[in-house]
C-alpha cells in the first residue's frame, strides 16, 4: 500500500526531535502490525488549502501509478486562519471550496481521509481553526469522505501546548505528535484501511 499524506507543518512534524511527527508514528506502528507500507509525507510548512490545491494531485499521480495499491490523507486549515497584513491567508468559505474541490478529485483517484487541522496553542488562532474544523467536517460527511477533529482533544492536551509553548509557539514534541498519532490509530476510518 502506498500512502500519501498532504498537508503543512503538523503534516511535516515540525518541532518533532525524532523527525516523525505523527504521520511517522502512525504508520510506523502499521508497519509493527506486518503492513507493507511506502510512505510519502508531503506536508509543506506554511501551505494552506490554496497551496494544496495547486499541488497535489500532480504530486499525488507520480507516487500512485494505477497498478498500486494508493491512499490520500489530507490535513489542512491552520496556515488559513493565521493573520498576515490584517486578514487571513485564506478566507473560510475559500477554504471550504479548496477543499470541495481537492476531496472531490482525490476520492475519486483513490480512497481519501481527511484529518482536521490541530490547535496553534495560542487562543486567537484557536478561535478560528475550530470553527473552520467544524466546517471541514461537514465538507465531508457531504462528499462521503471520513472526517476525524483531532481540534477538541489536542486543546485540552496539557503535553501539545506546553510543547508548543516551549517550541515556537505552535508545534509540539514527541509527545504531542504521539498524541495526534494515537488519535488517528484509533479511529475507525483508519483501522479499516489495515483489515
Amino acid at each position: 500500500m502506498r500512502l500519501c499524506f498532504f498537508g503543512d507543518s503538523f503534516v511535516n512534524g515540525t518541532g518533532d526531535p525524532d523527525c516523525l511527527g505523527w504521520v511517522g508514528r502512525v504508520c510506523a506502528a502499521e508497519r509493527r502490525r506486518g503492513h507493507d507500507l511506502t510512505v510519502y509525507n508531503l506536508g509543506i510548512r506554511r501551505d494552506t488549502s490554496a497551496d494544496l490545491a495547486r499541488r497535489w494531485q500532480d504530486e499525488a499521480q507520480r507516487r500512485l501509478p494505477l497498478e498500486q495499491d494508493g491512499r490520500l490523507v489530507f490535513s489542512f486549515g491552520a496556515n488559513d486562519c493565521v493573520i498576515e497584513d490584517g486578514r487571513r491567508r485564506v478566507g473560510f468559505e475559500q477554504t471550504l471550496r479548496h477543499a470541495g474541490t481537492i476531496l472531490t478529485a482525490a476520492s475519486a483517484l483513490a480512497p481519501t481521509l481527511m484529518i482536521g487541522p490541530p490547535p496553534l496553542a495560542e487562543g486567537d488562532a484557536d478561535a478560528r481553526i475550530a470553527p473552520l474544523s467544524a466546517a471541514l467536517g461537514g465538507c465531508c460527511r457531504q462528499l462521503g469522505v471520513p472526517f476525524l477533529d483531532p481540534f477538541p482533544d489536542l486543546a485540552a492536551s496539557g503535553a501539545w501546548r506546553r510543547e508548543a509553548a516551549a517550541g515556537d509557539g505552535a508545534h509540539p514534541g514527541q509527545q504531542g505528535y504521539a498524541e495526534l498519532a494515537a488519535l488517528v490509530a484509533a479511529w475507525p476510518a483508519w483501522r479499516a484501511w489495515f483489515r
